[in-house]
């Protein structure tokens, strides 16, 4: 009898690693859970990228040239800016002075987290994503992890701010009825466990404090990021993605980006939402998000000028351009090492806000429709498709031009209304292909003027040319066809 039970035992044990790999969390058991929908209907989100970088926050300007890589472009030889960065290191601060020492001077003395909410609000945002920890390891809220890996200091809490930043913040800004999400870095550059240790890390540092992350402060985002070096199953993100959806108090909420293993990022799951970053975007029929700066780095950058910053107008139609393409829009901005956002920061937040109180309806909760744009006649521009530093221009695709065609308009649909945002003034606009429904409405959003309409064979005519100075609410308008 001893023997049957022994061997029955044998039997399981040698059963139990098919066991626990049938059972291990994969994707195909991770994308039974869907992308929660109020994702795809905020449209538009603020990015926050603040850490010691903000301190020296330098980067040698133009495209790529993000200052919270400072630490990393100090001391790897073979980036491409190393030698501007290191030269301007060595005379501002001295050759022998370590990139920890700057977080005595990340005080964040006038950071008012109300204001910064405020801000947020006026500018139309609906959700909020703060870098909890950028791939320099700080930690912007109490994470004992921290402190434990690089044996120092290395956390808002016990270091120079004395504060937890990321809790102040998060309490602002739901107060607004703001969601609020977090950037979480997987790996850290010069983290001693990482460099020696990697599985250690990840165990010991990277999980435990990213639970810690999502059951205190409850995020409806996680923008995960950092995960190149390593792919998914050596992560273990799917393990990890797993308790998010359903042990996590967030389990119902959470949204999840693309970057969980150098294997995943780029790939459409169902369970996750793909990003590109400074780049042209992707068309409809995925849940996918742009991320970019004002300007052309995420941190405070304080070699930027007024030219290297986007206008409000630029911004408003990288927005309405993503929006028509059925993705949304992750605006970044860099705050100063005491805690203020840039002036001009925070005026480019606010223009953008002015335009959705009035046009917001063709914004928020719409849907693509069968045509993202309409073109001109001509040949239309060639765009590099990308999704990192694509150099896509959608202001140059709005200009008239004698040597390709240009964008009339971009359309979005919500329900049975059609929202035809046009970029550039003409006293009559063609509807290409389009017949007006009967007992359809046109009219213009935030605006009284009535517009004379008729079909032309094929096409819809907007005669607008009996408006009056004053009779367009601002230059990107938004032609309103309800019942459409």
């Amino acid at each position: 009898m001893k023997r049957t039970v022994l061997a029955a035992c044998l039997l399981l044990l040698s059963l139990q690693p098919l066991w626990a790999q049938h059972y291990e969390p994969n994707w195909a058991s991770l994308n039974t859970r869907k992308i929660p929908g109020w994702f795809h209907e905020a449209k538009f989100g603020i990015f926050i990228h603040w850490g010691v970088y903000a301190v020296p926050s330098y980067a040698v300007v133009g495209p790529g040239g993000y200052s919270e890589w400072y630490w990393h472009n100090l001391r790897d030889t073979g980036s491409g800016t190393h030698a501007q960065v290191q030269a301007f290191h060595d005379k501002q601060y001295g050759k022998d002075f370590p990139y920890s020492g700057f977080e005595k001077q990340f005080n964040a003395s006038l950071f008012d987290p109300a204001q910064w909410a405020e801000v947020f609000r006026r500018a139309g945002a609906k959700y909020v994503v703060l870098t909890s920890k950028h791939h320099e390891g700080y930690c912007l809220w109490n994470s004992p992890w921290a402190d434990k890996a690089w044996g120092r200091p290395w956390h808002a809490v016990t270091g120079t701010p004395k504060r937890d930043l990321l809790g102040d913040l998060t309490a602002a800004v739901r107060k607004t009825g703001l969601r609020m999400g977090y950037y979480y870095s997987l790996y850290e550059w010069y983290n001693p466990l990482w460099l020696t240790d990697k599985q250690k890390y990840i165990k010991e540092v990277m999980q435990p404090e990213f639970k810690d992350l999502v059951t205190r402060y409850k995020p409806s985002v996680i923008f995960s990021d950092g995960e190149w070096e390593l792919p998914d199953s050596l992560w273990h993100s799917p393990a990890l993605l797993a308790w998010l959806y359903n042990e996590s108090p967030v389990k119902n909420e959470i949204v999840v980006n693309d970057r969980w293993g150098s294997n995943t990022r780029g790939h459409n799951a169902a369970s996750t939402y793909l990003t590109s970053e400074y780049g042209s975007g992707m068309e409809p029929g995925v849940v996918w998000e742009e991320s970019r700066g004002i300007g052309q780095s995420y941190g405070y950058n304080r070699m930027e000028n007024a030219d290297d910053y986007k206008s409000s107008h630029d911004l408003l139609l990288a927005l309405i351009d993503i929006v028509s393409r059925g993705g949304n829009l992750l605006l970044d901005i860099g705050p100063t090492a005491d805690g203020r956002i840039p002036v001009i920061m925070q005026q480019r937040l606010i223009d953008m806000g002015r335009w959705l109180e009035i046009n917001g309806e063709a914004i928020y909760g719409t849907e693509s429709w069968q045509h993202t744009r309409q073109w001109s006649p001509g040949q239309q521009p060639s765009v590099k498709k990308a999704s990192y530093m694509a150099n896509y221009d959608i202001t140059r695709m709005i200009q008239p031009s004698n040597e390709h065609a240009h964008i009339e308009m971009f359309f979005t649909r919500r329900n049975n209304n059609l929202y035809c945002i046009v970029p550039v003034y003409n006293k009559q606009l063609l509807l290409r292909n389009y017949t007006l429904p009967a007992g359809a409405k046109v009219s213009i959003l935030g605006s009284q003027a009535n517009i004379r309409v008729k079909q032309q064979g094929k096409d819809c005519v907007l005669d607008l040319s009996a408006l009056h100075p004053g009779d367009l609410p601002q230059q990107l308008f938004v032609i309103k066809i309800a019942g459409a």
